[in-house]
This record gives structure tokens, sequence and C-alpha cells, in this order.
């Protein structure tokens, strides 16, 4: 990967962790994802909100790929679209990016325990499936990773509810 590509996909990542900062800042667990466009242009962002919604999908994943598809031209297709995502996404939101058709999946930190995009399943690349998208992993992986302790460690502690 060139070093524009690099610069590129860090910028956008820090998007994400921005969403994901916003949700952590209302008790959400902090996943943020965001959805660019083959122009550059992000054209969804979003935070988790399983808590707020009181909805086991409103995981930030989906609820950025369904903010992209009412705003694509394209519809529900997002062939040629970028999802940047501070957690490695789940089965869950793995399906729906295949289904969606996105283009490529940049995540920050690695789920070993639920990660389907290479920590324990490989959905977004499975071959047998009518749709794969390239994966990049590890972009800023520190500062993904550390919000989502920074969360636990206070949860733990009885400073934060969810």
């Amino acid at each position: 990967m060139d070093e524009e590509s690099k610069e590129r996909d860090i910028y956008y990542m820090g998007r994400a962790l921005t969403e994901a900062r916003r949700a952590f800042s209302v008790g959400e667990i902090p996943v943020g994802a965001v959805v660019v466009d083959g122009a550059g242009e992000i054209i969804a962002a979003a935070g988790n909100e399983k808590e707020r919604l009181s909805d086991p999908t409103a995981h930030a994943e989906l609820t950025a790929i369904r903010m992209a598809a009412a705003r694509s031209a394209e519809g529900w297709r997002l062939s040629g679209m970028t999802l940047y995502v501070t957690k490695e996404p789940c089965v869950m939101c793995a399906g729906a990016i295949v289904n969606a058709r996105i283009s490529r999946v940049v995540y920050g930190c690695s789920d070993i325990k639920g990660g389907a995009a290479g920590s324990l399943f490989t959905l977004l690349t499975d071959e047998r499936l009518n749709h794969r998208a390239e994966v990049t992993k590890g972009v800023l992986e520190r500062e993904c990773a550390g919000l989502l302790k920074e969360f636990f460690v206070e949860l733990r502690r009885g400073c934060r509810a969810v």
C-alpha cells in the first residue's frame, strides 16, 4: 500500500474514531463507522446505538450501511465504497457488508471473540459467497483498542452503565 493510501485510511479511521467517541460519551460501546464513496466523500457516519434504541442490530456498521444505502444513487448496492470501522465487524455486520456489496473494509482493532473479518471467521473474503470485500486491518489499532479498553474499565468500576 502506498503512503497516500495509508494516510487516507488514517484520516477516515480518525473520523470513525470520532463517531466511537461520541458513542462512548452517551454510554454506548465505543465503535464508530463511516462509509466513503469512490470520490472520497463520507456519505454516512454512525456509532453504536444499541442501548439508546434497545436494538441489538444497532451496530455502528449497520447504521452507517443503512444511511449510505439511503443516500446512494445505486440504492442498497454500495459497490466501490469503503467502510471504515474502529472494531472488526461481527458476523451480523459482515453479512450486511457482503449483502450491500461494499468493496473494501478497513478496521482498527481485531475482535478475537467475535470478529468475522479474519479473527474468528473470514466471511468477508469467503470465496463461497457471491461477493467478497478487500480487508485492511490494524489502522489506528492502538487508539481503537484503547477506547474500547477505557470504556470497559469504567464499566467494571461502576462508572458507566450499559
